[in-house]
């Protein structure tokens, strides 16, 4: 894949940003804890192990890993995600670094990491192969590639195709998040490279919100993408539109009742061996 080094800047720019905006340390700390620590558990991490969280945010994967007893190293493309993680009072006195770098072009060695995983993480690089292959690169032989990522079917890949129309166009080559919890797109990009022992879908359940549509502003409020899509539904006057569109699709993914509702977001659990 030929890559335009000044287009690739920007767009990488504005993910820089888009990231930085909101409150994402407030997500993680609301709902999104369990799927780090479940990663950790998936991924097998023990003591001594060299693990390497890739699109790593505020370490809700790498802390457990550190916590198992291992060196932990992570790297996500928003220093100001970084920065939150390593004041967490949880990540204190463990063996982490705090490296900014782009998924897509990371700044380790070849065969550098006995664990290279990433929980909703990586699969925000808007070039999935480009991802991919670095996350192979920087796996030793006989490594393990982990990644936890939320499925096209379940309610993040919802969430974006009720986004979609109000978004803006996406850049040449990028492709849609949600395709690394597909398991024919995951095998696709890692062909024979990986021998993935596990594919397994399971769920996150969702109690913190009274009412349904509470889950709909916290995302307004808090969640860059969503922040961005609804700031350009602003700019083309469709921002009630946005709104009403974002209420239904709350509504729809309710599992429990008026006063206290519940959801169930899948991912996929994805864990193998890198030859």
């Amino acid at each position: 894949m030929t890559i335009d080094v000044a287009v690739d800047s920007e767009l990488k720019a504005k993910h820089r940003a888009m990231w930085g905006n909101g409150d994402y340390p407030l997500m993680v700390d609301t709902f999104l804890l369990p799927v780090g620590r479940r990663l950790a558990e998936g991924a097998g991490v023990g003591p001594e192990v060299r693990v390497l969280d890739v699109a790593a945010g505020t370490g809700n994967a790498a802390i457990p890993a550190a916590q198992r007893g291992a060196h932990v190293t992570t790297s996500d493309l928003t220093p100001e995600l970084l920065a939150a993680g390593a004041r967490r009072p949880d990540a204190q006195g463990l063996h982490i670094d705090w490296i900014e770098a782009d998924a897509e072009h990371l700044p380790f060695d070849d065969a550098a990491y006995d664990v290279v995983m990433s929980a909703i993480g990586v699969m925000f690089a808007p070039h999935h192969q480009l991802a991919a292959d670095e996350l192979v690169r920087v796996c030793r032989p006989g490594g393990t590639v982990a990644l936890l990522s939320w499925t096209p079917e379940g309610m993040l890949g919802d969430l974006f195709r009720t986004m979609k129309p109000f978004s803006a166009p996406p850049p040449p080559g990028a492709q849609p998040p949600p395709l690394w919890g597909s398991e024919e797109h995951l095998l696709g990009l890692f062909g024979n490279r990986v021998d993935f022992h596990t594919l397994k879908r399971e769920t996150l359940e969702i109690t913190a919100f009274p009412r349904a549509r509470d889950y709909g502003e916290h995302f307004k409020a808090y969640y860059g993408p969503t922040i961005a899509v609804r700031a350009n539904a602003a700019k083309d006057g469709r921002a009630e539109e946005f709104d009403a569109a974002l209420d239904l699709f709350c509504d729809r993914w309710n599992l429990g009742s008026s006063g206290q509702a519940r959801f169930e977001k899948e991912y996929l659990l994805a864990v193998g061996t890198r030859h």
